[in-house]
């Protein structure tokens, strides 16, 4: 058996755990603090695969093991790896306290609607994202994604709590510092967990479901579920296969360039996703965030035109176009050039439809598209009901095609 002990937040180890432990593993910091017995091998946790060998070894001599990990190890721990060598009935496990709810804790706030985000070996972006969309995250970092990379990258809005070496009666410290001020600090590496406020909606309404926002029960809304004028809204129809192929989720970043009322900005949000709306008008600008507001997310909002203004912006995993003119070519060109995976366009002319395709194509795009013609039902006079057709529109995306280590598309 492989016993699992969750320590370093506080809590003290249970009684005789390492009582006739052949091996213990574990950080630097928790070997040091625990009463080893002299006889046992020590590991100092590392490269993983190496102290797996060695578990491996003393499991197959019926040795007993102990793994001392940080708080609850089956919380972005070491738990996984261990179950997926060993089998999950191989483990006895004894969890602490994460470090997550201890920063939580120090606050005095719930965390059951927080989103929880690893950056620690992962890409930053995906927790920077989270924090953008969401009022409510944690950041487990790492190696060139503390504090300070955080703060460079979100909204400068948020409250940044910085939690360090929690349980350490000597040298915990919670700090509550802007995201500029993060920025501009070396928190050296102690820090255990960072917490990311939008501070007006730290505290959400009782929920029965843990963790971020729930996904919507519909999308593409009504029109009527937004505010916009003169109809230059994006139909519902066409934003449901906009929708599908965006695919919009935690972690992802959508831009809505030329995004009129921002209905497709609110839906991406509303989906998970943090989302920048590039409109011209200002009364737009101030349409898109009302109806962010009305439908309870976060879109940020830049009042430019596009392309000019996509330059200082982070890169998109996804980006949406419905407007353009006459500079459609170039800015579906400036989009295709930074997005990750796919570029949707709308357009009702459609002499515009092959200097886009081209767009797409010429920046290693794979592309697609569809004339799309809906009629509605519309009632007349006498209790009767006929179809209204909707302005046709033809939507054309482009995916980036995976491109191997050789450079051979696949």
């Amino acid at each position: 058996m492989i016993t699992v002990v969750g320590t370093g937040t506080g809590a003290p180890l249970p009684p005789g755990v390492l009582a006739g432990a052949r091996l213990v593993v574990g950080g630097r910091r928790h070997l040091a603090a625990a009463p080893v017995p002299e006889d046992a091998e020590r590991v100092v946790l590392g490269p993983l695969a190496p102290a797996l060998d060695v578990v491996g070894r003393h499991r197959d001599r019926g040795h007993r093991v102990v793994v001392l990990a940080s708080g609850d190890p089956g919380f972005f721990g070491i738990v996984r790896a261990l179950a997926e060598r060993f089998g999950a009935a191989a483990l006895d496990v004894r969890p602490g306290v994460s470090s997550v709810a201890a920063a939580f804790a120090r606050l005095g706030l719930p965390w059951d609607d927080a989103v929880v985000v690893s950056a620690h070996g992962r890409e930053l972006r995906t927790a920077v994202h989270a924090c953008r969309a969401h009022p409510k995250v944690a950041v487990l970092t790492g190696p060139d994604a503390g504090p300070a990379e955080l703060g460079a990258a979100v909204p400068q809005d948020r409250l940044l709590v910085v939690a360090s070496a929690l349980g350490d009666p000597e040298r915990e410290r919670v700090e509550r510092v802007t995201p500029a001020e993060a920025a501009a600090r070396d928190w050296g590496t102690a820090v255990s967990v960072v917490l990311c406020l939008d501070e007006a909606r730290a505290l959400s309404a009782v929920r029965t479901v843990a963790g971020g926002r729930t996904r919507p029960a519909g999308w593409a809304l009504a029109e009527d579920e937004f505010a916009h004028r003169d109809s230059m809204i994006t139909k519902f129809e066409v934003r449901a296969l906009a929708l599908a192929r965006l695919g919009p989720r935690l972690g992802d970043l959508v831009w809505d360039v030329g995004a009129g009322s921002g209905s497709v900005a609110v839906e991406c949000a509303r989906l998970g996703a943090a989302v920048v709306a590039v409109e011209k008008a200002a009364d737009g600008v101030e349409r898109i965030a009302a109806n962010a507001r009305a439908h309870g997310v976060y879109v940020d909002v830049v009042c430019d035109m596009a392309p000019d203004a996509l330059a200082g912006l982070p890169d998109p995993d996804a980006v949406f176009v419905g407007g353009g003119g006459a500079e459609l070519p170039a800015i579906v060109a400036a989009c295709a050039a930074r997005a990750r995976r796919t570029v949707v366009v709308a357009m009702a002319a459609l002499d515009r439809v092959p200097a886009a395709r081209a767009a797409l194509t010429g920046a290693g795009f794979s592309c697609d598209g569809v004339l799309l013609q809906s009629s509605r039902l519309a009632p007349l006079p006498g209790d009767v009901t006929r179809l209204a057709a909707t302005n046709p529109v033809f939507l054309l995306w482009g995916t980036r095609i995976p491109v191997s280590e050789e450079g051979v598309a696949q």
